[in-house]
């Protein structure tokens, strides 16, 4: 059982701006990070030396020189491949590269693969920040081709940044060598920013595996259950628990509106296997399931009734439910509501297929019963077993002092082209 997140409550008073794919959310945070005066607190599970890479790396550097306190945290799996030559731009600038559990390997490969820094957050100047999916690398650009990801992310502004400012000073001091550290940042880096930006109310959700375990699922389920009038859920990989299906169902039985809008072309064939396993017990309840078949859909976004709305980092998979570091922020407010229903509905509308009771009748019957059995015991079961396994202290090191920085094998980078590893979130 998760105790209180002392961030789970409503700040009023902010802006907030929905941003789609690296074409809207890429020159967005370079700017804000080419513009900031005093400090650059980034952290991603993915960066690759590729062309967006290196706009970040280029942005960084820039900042850096002119003086600009720069700390950049990446994660041990996602991002295991940066040359020597990228990291020294960065540092030699003055920017910190901390890498977030960088692991062992055995024969090239690492063996904690699991409990994975998954957030996706930018702040600036303690006075902007950025939240969402996105991570940096060229397949979340429309040009990558067939490949390219259907993602999400928000700017804040106003006091939320606030708190999103001091959580990421925390994790940086949590994962270092002590707390006098931190208690000195802190003195140099008070909230910032409490003026009134605009009229949403938002709340900072995240999950870690020791004092907020389920934040970001209570949210959704809470939510689903307040629900009246419609749900939308976009999310990327979808084989939630057992309590939250439970939940969309019976919203779904008591006359809501549900809707689900899931990978028809993933990036991994296993995501569509283990979300289509749902989808007798989806559809047999009243839930409209839609497959985004444009091209991969990485997007962990959703929306309930006419004001609630979240954008993040957590996937609906056990993975991020029960494993990942993760982020999302919750929004109150009609008008981003508005915003992203059209966003989804344009999706429905004209880039999906709806899936029908019908599409699924050629299987065995008696195959879905086998199949629906064990479906159910593991969606029960699962976030109490996956909570079991080794829950280390997760690390931050300097990448000078990991073999990151002479590793550049695995071809998950390409300088010339652009990333091509998949994020297994």
């Amino acid at each position: 059982m998760s105790s209180r997140n002392n961030n789970n409550h409503w700040t009023g008073g902010n802006r907030i701006e929905l941003l789609e794919n690296g074409e809207q959310f890429f020159p967005r945070v370079f700017d804000a990070i080419r513009k900031a005066r005093r400090e650059v607190i980034a952290e991603t599970f993915i960066l690759f030396e590729d062309k967006v890479g290196l706009q970040l790396h280029a942005a960084m550097r820039e900042a850096a020189q002119r003086g600009v306190k720069i700390d950049l945290m990446i994660d041990g799996f996602g991002s295991p491949d940066l040359s020597r030559e990228f990291i020294e731009g960065l540092t030699s600038a003055g920017v910190k590269v901390r890498v977030f559990d960088p692991g062992q390997r055995f024969m090239g490969q690492r063996l904690n693969v699991f409990r994975r820094m998954h957030r996706k957050i930018v702040v600036v100047d303690g006075e902007r920040a950025f939240v969402g999916g996105i991570n940096y690398s060229a397949d979340h650009l429309l040009d990558f081709g067939p490949k390219a990801k259907q993602d999400y992310a928000v700017e804040l502004a106003g006091p939320i940044v606030g708190e999103i400012h001091q959580f990421v000073l925390r994790a940086i001091a949590l994962g270092g060598k002590g707390a006098s550290w931190f208690r000195r940042r802190l003195k140099l880096a008070p909230p910032v920013n409490q003026v009134r930006a605009g009229e949403a109310d938002a709340m900072f959700v995240t999950r870690d595996n020791r004092r907020h375990t389920n934040d970001i699922e209570r949210q959704y389920r809470a939510a689903i259950r307040a629900a009246r009038k419609r749900i939308v859920i976009a999310n990327a990989y979808f084989f939630p628990g057992y309590l939250l299906i439970k939940e969309l169902r019976r919203a779904a039985r008591r006359g809501v509106d549900v809707r689900l809008v899931l990978q028809g072309e993933p990036d991994m064939p296993i995501v569509k296997t283990a979300a289509s396993m749902l989808y007798h017990h989806l559809l047999h309840a009243g839930v409209r399931i839609y497959e985004y078949c444009d091209r991969p859909l990485h997007g962990k976004v959703a929306l309930m009734d006419d004001r609630w709305s979240t954008v993040g980092s957590s996937n609906l998979d056990p993975l991020s439910l029960s494993l990942n570091l993760e982020a999302n922020v919750i929004v109150r407010d009609a008008a981003f509501n508005q915003v992203l229903w059209e966003r989804m509905d344009r999706l429905m509308q004209h880039s999906c297929k709806q899936v029908e009771a019908a599409d699924l009748a050629s299987e065995w019957s008696g195959w879905r019963l086998v199949r629906s059995f064990f479906v159910f015991h593991i969606l029960r079961w699962y976030p109490a077993l996956l909570g079991r396994l080794p829950r280390h202290a997760p690390r931050l090191t300097p990448a000078e002092a990991t073999d990151l920085a002479s590793r550049r094998g695995s071809g998950r980078s390409d300088p010339a082209g652009g990333a091509t590893r998949t994020e297994a979130a």
